[in-house]
Formats: C-alpha cells, sequence, structure tokens
C-alpha cells in the first residue's frame, strides 16, 4: 500500500483495487492535555480510542445507510483499525490545504463560546442545527469560511454547499436521536465531506466518538466509555 496522507488522527493509504484504506490511531483533538473536539491540533493520545472511533463510525454509516444516506464506507477490519472507503477528493485540497471541517451545533459551547460568548450563553440550544465550515490549516487556526465563500473561492458550487449542509443537518440528526435512545446528548459533531469522480457529495473520513461531544446529564461523555455506551446497550 501506497501512504498519501499522514492526519491528525489517521493515516491514509492507496489500495490495489482503487478504494482507499484509513488506519485509525489514537490521537485526539485537544489541548494541555484534555479532549476537546472543537481545537484543531492533536492534544492527546488515548489508548484504544482508534478503535473505539472506527467502531463508532461503522455503527453510524450503517445507521446512514439504512436512513439513504449515501457515504463512501465500503467495509471495516476492527482487529487492524481499519475501514475500505471509497475514493473522493476533499474540498479546499485544490486550494493548498488538507480539505474542509464541517461542523453542526446543536448547543452553543467550546470553540462557539470563545467567539462569541458576548452574544449567548454556554449550554444554550441552537434549534435543530447550526452548520459551519472551517479550512482544516493548523498555521491559520482551521480559519471559519461561510458558504458564499466556499463558492467565490472556487470550492464547490451552490449545489454542492446545499447538498453538504443537508446531509450534514440529516446525519446530525441520525446522531442525536441514536444518542438519544440511551439517555445521552449530543451538543455538537464535526464531518469531514467529499466529491466523487462523479461530481457527487459524500461524506467521508469517519462518525467518530472522537469527533462529538455528548453529555450525560451534566457530565461530559469521554470517547472511548462514549463508544461502549452506543455499542454495549
Amino acid at each position: 500500500m501506497k501512504k498519501i496522507y499522514t492526519g491528525k488522527t489517521k493515516d491514509v493509504f492507496a489500495l490495489e483495487n482503487g478504494n482507499v484504506l484509513l488506519k485509525f490511531k489514537d490521537d485526539c483533538t485537544g489541548k494541555d492535555g484534555v479532549f476537546d473536539p472543537g481545537e484543531n491540533s492533536v492534544g492527546l493520545t488515548i489508548e484504544g480510542i482508534g478503535r473505539a472511533n472506527l467502531e463508532t463510525s461503522v455503527y453510524y454509516f450503517e445507521l446512514c445507510k439504512k436512513a439513504g444516506v449515501k457515504t463512501h464506507y465500503i467495509s471495516a477490519n476492527i482487529d487492524d483499525a481499519t475501514m475500505e472507503v471509497i475514493p473522493a477528493e476533499n474540498f479546499g485540497k485544490a486550494q493548498g490545504g488538507n480539505g474542509l471541517e464541517v461542523i453542526c451545533r446543536l448547543v452553543a459551547t467550546g470553540s462557539f463560546i470563545r467567539r462569541y460568548g458576548e452574544y449567548i450563553k454556554n449550554g444554550t440550544r441552537l434549534g435543530n442545527g447550526y452548520v459551519e465550515c472551517t479550512f482544516k490549516n493548523d498555521e491559520k487556526g482551521d480559519p471559519l469560511v461561510t458558504g458564499e465563500g466556499l463558492v467565490a473561492l472556487g470550492v464547490m458550487t451552490e449545489e454542492m454547499f446545499a447538498s453538504l449542509k443537508a446531509q450534514t443537518l440529516a446525519i446530525t440528526k441520525i446522531v442525536a436521536d441514536d444518542l438519544k435512545t440511551i439517555g445521552l446528548d449530543l451538543w455538537d459533531i464535526k464531518f469531514e465531506f467529499g466529491y466523487t469522480k462523479d461530481g457527487e457529495v459524500v461524506l467521508i473520513d469517519e462518525i467518530a466518538s472522537g469527533n462529538m461531544r455528548v453529555y450525560e446529564g451534566d457530565k461530559i461523555v469521554e470517547p472511548v466509555e462514549l463508544t461502549k455506551k452506543i455499542l454495549n446497550r
């Protein structure tokens, strides 16, 4: 296999059959050793989180499939912490970055409060979901970009952004509704999208416990524990 990309939480390899293999790692985004899905750099290593993220991803990719939401997922090997996916181009890659990150916020918290705290209190509900995008660029602190900005920059068309936003809200609802059945509350979640050779926008990367902020009552659920709660119900 040829390694084509080394990411914060996984490595990416090209397969001979034309598909792509993702190798999940035990690194998490955070700061000062504290897990935070809203941070833009690796802040800690949690033993077993790579496999936990993969198991959670497979579970939710299958739920998306049942709901008629297409993703890049093909199959996975849990023991090896790998997942085979269809190839798709990252949005933003042509602009010299490492792609685009899409966040859906159901509750105001984290970096949203750090930016807008003078207007809104931590823990305020944000309706059916607030979608925002950031370029994955560590040096610039993953700058925010609007839908109009993405179109103006040539990253995607208006139709692609509309599809991306609709899918983001739909997938977030799938995850949030599922978590509610086990007494958990999704506050925010981040995704990545790409486009196939036919120009179709699809969810790529993962739907991982390490990429969502989930509460049980007033206590945040750590990623490995979250996977256990999701899968061992």
